[in-house]
């Protein structure tokens, strides 16, 4: 019987290893920290986790489909999540597929297939395949700026608590999620909290017409310019246009980036609690100057900036990198299939982990089919080759930046990854 690693034991691990454990697959896992649960875990050494984190998509939308939290809070907080992932692991036998406190070093390839793993502490091991779940958020993007700052400059990543900006003159640069939940934060600890922004972003309430926004509209998926154009005039109508309260206005439409579920700011935008500034011209000393010519003096600096994929234990041949992210069939199976498998390089408003398990059934699928049914593999790697590959956007016009290049529509994902899975199985 063939063998497979799984590196990484949060969700997108733990969903590749339940779905080749449902599929009969030998399956054997890598976790860097104590226990499952990834970033959520926040006592992990690499998570990115912070003390007032939940999740910005509502419970039935996120959970997996085949074990609903035993919660009836809409957007549970970490710990909550934590102990999710934790209770889905005992429920399918998973914790002992993983070896814990085990970091993964290197994988190579073998002459003749397979791939050998080395790990910190134990011997090498070859597998026949290696699916890659060690996460999308974990190695940070750190922008550079002319001049230099004399105080302190910290990325969001290694953000926990508000007792960190305590009695601080606070700039934070970037409002992404994380960002505006940060300085949601921030002002009620820090001295003052401004925001450096670029450009203009979408405000989603998690809350509409008293029931989570995420939750509307969960049938037959609008067209793009249909769903842009009434959820642009919903939005106005509930949050108002943030442009009134100093955010610059978009140069894009609603769900060409991914919008920001947080109304609490623009709250305290309206109550003067922080202020939104330009983008950064310069450093120099305590003071920050802004493109608009303007300036202020701070204490911290916090990069609300994001992250940038990172797979260090492999050679970015054997990914197929094409610029920031992998270039791979369903963001998944590299086009020569080499053996490796990506699971969760994917960003979508929506797709939750469900989406994610679907991904592991169809690398479950191709990994079965390799095993019992050769000739249905191949002829699934032939379509793959030799087709064009699906529109993933679902019509949306997605902004040309790196920390866009992984994202898809969720609806137009998940019918894909489906359909792919259903010709295999059948053909």
């Amino acid at each position: 019987m063939k063998r497979y690693a799984v590196i990484g034991a949060g969700p997108s691990g733990l969903a590749a290893a339940r779905a080749l454990q449902a599929q009969g697959i030998a399956v054997e896992g890598y976790e860097a920290s104590h226990d499952v649960g990834g970033l959520w875990d926040i006592s992990n050494p690499r998570s990115t986790m912070y003390e007032s984190a939940h999740l910005i998509s509502s419970r039935t939308t996120t959970e997996f489909t085949e074990f609903p939290m035993d919660s009836d809070v809409d957007y549970p907080g970490h710990r909550v999540l934590k102990d999710y992932f934790g209770a889905y692991a005992d429920e399918f036998g998973l914790r002992e597929l993983f070896r814990f406190d085990t970091k993964v070093e290197r994988l190579e390839p073998v002459a003749d297939s397979g791939w050998m793993l080395y790990a910190a502490g134990r011997d090498p091991v070859r597998y026949d395949g290696v699916i890659l779940a060690n996460g999308t958020l974990a190695e940070p993007q750190i922008p550079t700026f002319p001049g230099e700052f004399a105080g302190e400059i910290m990325h969001t990543s290694a953000y926990k608590s508000a007792a960190q900006l305590a009695r601080k003159r606070v700039l934070i640069i970037g409002a992404g999620n994380s960002g505006c939940d940060i300085a949601v934060d921030a002002v009620h600890h820090a001295a003052s909290v401004d925001m450096s922004v670029r450009r203009g972003y979408y405000f989603v309430p998690r809350y509409l017409f008293g029931r989570p926004s995420d939750l509307l509209n969960q049938g037959r998926p609008l067209p793009a310019r249909i769903k842009q154009a009434i959820d642009t005039r919903v939005l106005k109508a509930f949050t108002g246009d943030p442009v009134h309260f100093g955010f610059p206005k978009p140069d894009y439409r609603i769900y060409e980036s991914h919008p920001i579920v947080n109304t609490l700011i623009l709250n305290h935008l309206g109550q003067g609690d922080l202020r939104v500034r330009l983008g950064i011209d310069r450093f120099d000393g305590d003071t920050v100057h802004f493109a608009d010519g303007t300036s202020g003096d701070y204490d911290l600096i916090l990069l609300a900036t994001g992250y940038t994929l990172d797979y260090p234990f492999v050679d970015r041949e054997h990914l197929h990198w094409q610029g920031p992210a992998p270039e791979l069939f369903l963001n998944v199976f590299p086009p020569s299939f080499n053996g490796l498998y990506v699971m969760g390089m994917i960003e979508a408003s929506g797709i939750g982990w469900q989406g994610r398990y679907e991904q592991a059934e169809l690398v479950a699928a191709y990994l079965a089919a390799e095993e019992r049914s050769p000739e249905r593999a191949r002829r699934f790697r032939e379509r793959v080759t030799g087709s064009p590959w699906p529109d993933l956007t679902g019509g949306y016009h997605y902004l040309g930046l790196d920390r866009m290049s992984y994202y898809v529509n969720k609806h137009a994902y998940r019918t894909a990854v489906r359909k792919q899975k259903s010709i295999l199985e059948k053909a």
